[in-house]
């Protein structure tokens, strides 16, 4: 591919990312930020966790970007009492056929959402992360494939704590971005308000891309180029975490390369077919602040491994090195 194609893929990328961000913000106000980080999550093949309190726009967030690029949404509401075949499926008895009929569970859609995901038991948590990590189920020996493209948003109350299973270190290292959408600004909680008196604006928010255009810009993040000087920088974060005495759980090799992807699809966001340093020090927080632990030391001192974070990118040199 030459150079002016690689630039007009690029472009189309930006403008197809730029027309589904404007779609969602039809419904979504105010939180530009915010959905941008869903898409880059999206068409980085991860998974997203929404920490926030009830009632600031997360399963309408879910449902504006899936009807943007004409997925399906299933909605998974987590509880004690809920079953890995509630999330997966299960295989019936078919009297008529005299053999088992399997019954897809909500997972099979394009968009999931697992609302308060830590209020189900850990079984049923591994049920939802394997699906994540495999995009497929095996059930009786049989494997079903999920569709493409396929993304888990999860959800939970970070304020509320009685009743609910904490997600471990290992499985919080499963999402790619962990964010929080906030209350609304004045201007946007009155345009909220307007758009509501007759009609909710999901009802009207039609597809702006398909599946197709989606699984393509996809394919485009991976061909956006990393140079070694950036892979290099990943590398230096990555071993100061592990070593920094503020922490006690630094980055993963899953968070190193997670972090990669994720810039890739910045960049192509942005136009550019190569990543720099900026696009890593952008994400860094969303795409890490979740898979780090605060030492005990640090905690003593009211740190947060999202503040442990902060200074370590601080501390580490940027490369000087073209990027292109």
């Amino acid at each position: 591919m030459s150079t002016q194609q690689a630039e007009t893929r690029q472009a189309t990328f930006a403008e197809l990312f730029e027309t589904i961000a404007t779609n969602v913000e039809r419904v979504i106000h105010g939180k530009n930020d915010t959905i941008r980080l869903v898409m880059l999550c999206l068409l980085s093949e991860g998974h997203l966790l929404l920490e926030d309190a009830p009632g600031v726009g997360k399963t309408s967030l879910a449902k504006a970007i899936a009807r943007s690029i004409d997925v399906e949404v299933g909605r998974i509401q987590f509880t004690p009492d809920l079953l890995p075949s509630d999330v997966i499926g299960i295989a019936v008895w078919d009297r008529g056929s005299s053999s088992f009929e399997f019954r897809p569970g909500p997972v099979f859609n394009g968009l999931v959402v697992a609302d308060e995901i830590n209020r189900a038991s850990p079984k049923t948590q591994s049920a939802l992360l394997e699906a994540m990590a495999e995009r497929q189920v095996t059930v009786d020996r049989t494997t079903h494939p999920l569709p493409d493209p396929f993304l888990v948003i999860a959800t939970q109350n970070p304020l509320e704590h009685e009743g609910t299973y904490p997600l471990p270190e290992s499985q919080l290292d499963r999402f790619l971005l962990r964010v929080s959408i906030g209350y609304p600004g004045r201007t946007a909680e009155m345009e909220i308000l307007g758009n509501q008196r007759s009609e909710s604006p999901l009802d009207t928010l039609r597809p702006v891309v398909s599946a197709s255009e989606v699984r393509g810009m996809i394919r485009a993040v991976l061909g956006v180029h990393v140079a070694p000087a950036v892979q290099g920088y990943l590398v230096d974060l990555a071993e100061a975490s592990r070593n920094h005495p503020g922490l006690a759980l630094g980055m993963s090799p899953r968070a190193t390369i997670s972090l990669q992807r994720v810039a890739q699809a910045r960049a192509a966001a942005a136009g550019r077919d190569f990543v720099t340093p900026d696009d890593i020090k952008t994400l860094a927080t969303p795409a890490l602040s979740h898979r780090l632990v605060a030492s005990p030391q640090a905690q003593s001192r009211g740190m947060s491994a999202a503040d442990v974070l902060g200074e370590l990118i601080q501390s580490v040199a940027v490369p000087t090195a073209p990027t292109r």
